[in-house]
């Protein structure tokens, strides 16, 4: 049912009865790297292209993700995708793949958890027993699609962002075990007039802000509601000015409990600039890294808020500005 303006509550809170983590060579050197079920060492993945390669990283997360879910293909009844290549083909690729009924989604780097808030609509309305959402991104893909084919070598600024390869998936359930989908606050798209895409947490940042806001307006809680509550790919920018704005607005949301993805997939030795972006991003961080940690018993409850810079380069070129979305969803325990 819908609360406020913007949230979605579930009150039979869909089960994430399954997720799964695919990366690359330079995911296997970062922090989360334990948290990934498959981690390769080429970013070729044996494939002609690198489209080809994130085409099979999110056909894997998704064979991972029903493995473990102990269905079968023909189980699942609808699939929920997208990601940053032209026309998502990564994602309805992989549809074709699997033969399941299938819903492309857009929302650049929310994408996950806005195929994650859709999937438990639809488990929720009764209109399916079970939904599989996903998304990938590629380093290579991205740079030569977004910026410059990393052959080039262009020289980045500090505020750029290094692109995530690798895929996660997940399956939402009416039954099962697993954490629960509780609610979800679909964000407004925000544009403060950056049109930088080197510095995407700086574009992001405020509709993170305005998602967390309506998020907490609608429901009428507050952060303590949370034990963790993760940003998607803002970087150090963009997580830097997320929490400027929060604590502008009122809403002080102590630093050990406000993180963001970007921040958490790297160590400080990998030279990512500002941090981590891209599709998977959030997703292996969510459906890997955070999920894990609500299955040890270590975080109970968690909001996770995907933010997505929702450009191309056609309005790059025309010189346009950058809108943002974010989209939150409450799991708990």
């Amino acid at each position: 049912m819908l609360q406020g303006q913007q949230t979605w509550i579930f009150p039979s809170k869909p089960i994430i009865i399954s997720s799964a983590a695919v990366g690359g060579p330079f995911e296997a050197r970062g922090k989360l790297a334990d948290d990934f079920d498959l981690l390769h060492d080429d970013i070729w993945l044996e494939q002609d292209s690198y489209e080809q390669a994130e085409r099979e990283l999110l056909e894997q997360a998704c064979e991972i993700a029903i493995q473990k879910a102990g269905v079968t293909k023909e189980a699942i009844q609808f699939f929920l995708s997208g990601d940053l290549i032209n026309q998502i083909i990564p994602s309805s690729f992989t549809a074709r793949s699997l033969g399941v009924p299938f819903l492309g989604v857009y929302g650049a780097c929310s994408s996950s958890i806005e195929g994650l808030s859709l999937a438990s609509l639809i488990v929720e309305s009764g209109f399916a027993l079970n939904a599989l959402i996903a998304t990938s991104s590629h380093n290579a893909a991205a740079e030569k699609q977004y910026r410059y084919p990393t052959e080039y070598g262009s020289q980045k600024p500090p505020t750029a962002q290094w692109t995530v390869t690798g895929a996660g998936a997940a399956i939402v359930a009416k039954q099962g075990q697993g954490p629960r989908v509780v609610a979800s606050t679909i964000g407004r798209v925000i544009d403060l007039g950056v049109s930088d895409p080197f510095n995407m947490g700086a574009a992001m940042a405020p509709a993170a802000v305005d998602t967390i806001e309506s998020h907490f307006r609608d429901l009428g809680i507050t952060p303590s509601h949370y034990d963790l509550i993760a940003t998607g790919d803002l970087g150090q920018v963009g997580h830097r000015i997320a929490s400027d704005l929060l604590t502008q607005r009122g809403l002080v949301i102590p630093e050990e409990k406000l993180t963001d993805c970007g921040l958490l997939m790297y160590r400080e030795d990998q030279q990512v600039l500002a941090g981590a972006s891209g599709c998977a991003c959030v997703a292996t961080t969510t459906f890997g890294h955070l999920l894990n940690r609500m299955r040890r018993g270590e975080l109970n409850r968690i909001l996770v808020i995907a933010t997505g810079a929702l450009l191309s380069p056609m309005s790059y070129q025309q010189k346009e500005t950058i809108p943002c979305i974010a989209h939150a969803v409450s799991i708990e325990r």
